[in-house]
């Protein structure tokens, strides 16, 4: 097929060969990787995978790890549900598989956190085995040779674009296509002034002939992102600081986060608040510069207000979801990065 030919022509000219997944491949290496470039991209993956692969060099290790320890390793790189997902994915496939990664479709979609396009990139890049992938490059460059001009999120249009994925996808070298399409979609299909001069498809891009590259693809518009507003609360004790252990679904799911009260609070309901909730009494407060964190259903308005306790820290508040952190000390924790922020603001 000539779509498959010219870009794999591309590929050996001008595709990524060095990505440190692609250097000692495993079907670890190559899992691993995919996860963390879900909703992330190449460059901002490369240092955390780096790191990740040095604390949890094979599968087992992973397995074998506390889940503090394998978030406090993901801590800065975001969508903290992905590394839970590898930790729990990691102790079934040590269970269920006697350690061994899984090369069928089916199995690999099994496990947390993988989906359709996800589990094609692991079998195709890692086994090479025919196995199509629909990631959000791939889908706009697929949508914009073909000139889709439906919203890209429509059920129709995902449907559209998973036929031309499946029919595209060679029997042969099916690794290097999966690492082109994400290439081309990455460094020169792009979603803003895309490099069309670059591009091994432009004599046939549909998008390109009707002068609809900058219009293609469009999602359907969404309303607004909602506003919620929080109080971090930082007591603090000398080098302690109080932190909480999230419940483990939700935002932040499973991280260590600092006590908050919904909704912006005046410092007398803060001093009622950590008497009635904690039995501290406040020796003095001062509210910290506010800052905003976006979500991807709602931006949270934060207001920090930095706490001095009026007593010794009460022997009694330890526990599995509440501890002081030592701010000179610190254990190998799983932090939000906008906490970790805080944190190292006070040490």
């Amino acid at each position: 097929m000539l779509f498959q030919k010219l870009v794999l022509k591309w590929f050996d000219c001008f595709g990524r060969h060095s990505l440190p997944w692609q250097q000692n491949k495993t079907p670890y290496r190559v899992w691993v990787s995919e996860i963390m470039l879900q909703q992330t991209q190449v460059t901002t993956v490369i240092p955390y995978f780096e790191r990740f692969l040095t604390r949890f060099p094979d599968l087992a290790s992973l397995a074998r790890a506390k889940e503090d320890e394998v978030l406090h390793v993901w801590t800065g790189l975001g969508y903290y549900s992905r590394a839970r997902n590898l930790h729990r994915s990691a102790q079934i496939i040590q269970k269920d598989w006697q350690g061994i990664f899984p090369n069928q479709l089916e199995q690999v979609e099994s496990l947390p956190g993988i989906g359709r396009s996800t589990a094609g990139a692991i079998l195709s890049c890692a086994f090479n085995k025919k196995a199509a992938i629909l990631d959000g490059n791939v889908k706009r460059l697929l949508a914009r040779f073909h000139g889709l001009t439906d919203p890209i999120d429509d059920k129709k249009t995902l449907d559209r674009l998973w036929e031309l994925a499946e029919e595209y996808t060679p029997s042969k070298r099916v690794a290097d296509y999966s690492q082109v399409m994400m290439d081309l979609g990455a460094t020169v299909c792009t979603p803003k002034n895309p490099r069309c001069s670059d591009c091994p498809l432009l004599s046939s891009c549909q998008a390109q002939q009707r002068g609809l590259v900058e219009q293609i693809p469009f999602k359907k518009k969404k309303a607004k992102l909602p506003v919620r507003k929080t109080t971090f609360l930082i007591l603090q004790n000398k080098d302690r600081v109080l932190l909480q252990k999230r419940p483990s679904s939700g935002i932040w799911g499973g991280l260590w986060s600092l006590p908050e009260i919904p909704e912006k609070a005046s410092l007398a309901q803060i001093k009622r608040h950590c008497l009635k909730q904690f039995q501290l009494e406040i020796k003095q407060g001062r509210t910290l510069k506010p800052f905003r964190h976006t979500f991807s259903h709602f931006h949270l308005e934060v207001h920090p207000v930095h706490l001095t306790l009026d007593r010794p820290l009460p022997k009694n508040m330890a526990s599995q979801t509440q501890i002081w952190y030592s701010l000179h000390r610190p254990k190998a924790l799983g932090l939000p990065a906008p906490i970790l922020s805080l944190l190292g603001d006070l040490s």
